[in-house]
């Protein structure tokens, strides 16, 4: 059985970092491409970031490019995402996405594994 779990969430004041890692188990997650979503208090889920499964081609929300940094281990079979210079506005649930379809990462849709999440919260 796939599981996605997340950690690495937690309170940080504003201008802080903190590391997500999601890690993934049930099978071999070379061949798909993973990702985060967030979704923040009364807002509906939003992309933040995809990486590709084979080039590891990145992609990022305007909101976050330049502060986060996604990457991953296929050894361990890991994503894992660097936030940097956190704003108030980053508080959020975030949610690990895993997907053979690298536009399924990027969009949410038809995504094929979701982790439970974890809570980031940006004091100021």
């Amino acid at each position: 059985q796939v599981q996605l779990v997340e950690s690495g969430g937690g309170l940080v004041q504003a201008g802080g970092s903190l590391r997500l890692s999601c890690v993934a188990s049930g099978r071999t997650f070379s061949g798909y491409a993973m990702g985060w979503f967030r979704q923040a208090p009364g807002k509906e889920r939003e992309f933040v970031s995809a990486i590709s499964r084979s080039t590891g081609s990145t992609y990022y929300a305007a909101s976050v490019k330049g502060r986060f940094t996604i990457s991953r281990d296929n050894a361990k079979n890991t994503v894992y995402l660097q936030m940097n210079s956190l704003k108030p506005e980053d508080t959020a649930v975030y949610y690990c996405v895993v997907d053979r379809n690298l536009v399924s990462v990027r969009t949410g849709s038809g995504v094929d594994y979701w982790g439970k999440g974890t809570l980031v919260t940006v004091s100021s």
